[in-house]
């Protein structure tokens, strides 16, 4: 079960009513103890007639769609998403310094502590309201987001996205020469030339080729999913150069995900998958990506990212 916070106690009693609850719906009478569904002599369409009770028509809901109890995910969306409850910075602080906050792993102030890279990767500081929103103080200085808009935030791709190819150890390293090819033929105008042909394709379908143990294609093969995930076909410069989800997002008219941007690599998602490890550092990549506190800090995000 996904938490917010390692100690849940406080479902406990939520769970026991629940169990109740469930329990009477199952028919045991309060008079003479019998389970009502025990009795084969009940006219079955006098049952399909009568009227639901509150507790029943609760219950058949739930087969139709799950409740919000059932997660916390739905909990968090129907509670405080769906509501644009104000998230409060003194959530987002405490977030920054406790452990699993996104999924198990150390609490991000162990490593971004304060804005001296000497002392704190990146520079970046996540003890305070100000450090967050500055972001990483070591060059290419960059913030980790823009106030309002959460969903092109490098902040979210760090917490949502694993580092590929999947499985591939957090410290591996991340500028050996096949990750260097694929920076420098985006850089270069990502052309269909003889330095794709020759250097570039043939790195997708090597098992070894970015620190991994199975070659890219295994799992990015066509434009349909499945069997490929996210529509992603890395055997072609037309499959590449078309992107992600195309299927997915023609159907709500929206373009595919490019994910390269010829001539620039920083903000190609096919080189940041190469070198951009999902925070914390080590967690599992089969971790939950749409954890609930990762919804609210989003969420906060979007709401201005105010400090008080």
């Amino acid at each position: 079960m996904i938490r917010f916070f390692p100690d849940a106690d406080w479902l406990q009693p939520m769970r026991g009513l629940l169990t109740l609850a469930m329990v009477g719906a199952l028919g045991f009478g309060l008079a003479g103890g019998s389970p009502a569904f025990a009795d084969d002599d009940d006219d079955d369409d006098h049952k399909d007639s009568a009227p639901l009770t509150g507790l029943e028509a609760y219950y058949q809901a739930l087969d139709k769609e799950p409740a919000y109890a059932s997660s916390h995910e739905e909990a968090v969306a129907k509670l405080v998403q769906n509501r644009d409850i104000a998230i409060p910075y003194d959530y987002i602080a405490t977030l920054m310094r406790i452990p699993n906050a996104f999924g198990e792993g150390a609490a991000c102030v162990v490593c971004h502590s304060s804005s001296d890279p000497e002392t704190s990767y990146r520079g970046l500081d996540l003890t305070t309201c100000e450090g967050i929103k500055t972001g990483a103080t070591q060059p290419p200085a960059r913030p980790l987001f823009e106030p309002g808009n959460a969903g092109d935030s490098s902040l979210r791709r760090y917490l949502r996205n694993n580092r590929m190819p999947y499985g591939v150890p957090f410290d591996a390293p991340r500028d050996t020469a096949n990750i260097q090819t694929i920076k420098m033929w985006i850089d270069d105008g990502a052309l269909n030339d003889d330095v794709f042909q020759e250097d570039v394709l043939p790195l997708f379908k090597d098992p070894m080729a970015f620190g991994g143990f199975q070659p890219c294609t295994d799992c990015h093969m066509s434009n349909q999913e499945p069997p490929s995930f996210h529509e992603l076909d890395l055997t072609s410069f037309e499959g590449i150069m078309l992107g992600a989800d195309a299927i997915a997002h023609a159907a709500i008219g929206e373009e595919p995900t490019k994910i390269v941007i010829p001539g620039d690599s920083a903000a190609s998602p096919l080189y940041q998958r190469l070198i951009e490890n999902r925070m914390p550092a080590g967690i599992e990549p089969s971790e939950n990506r749409d954890h609930p506190n990762i919804q609210i800090l989003m969420q906060w995000i979007d709401q201005g990212a105010k400090c008080e």
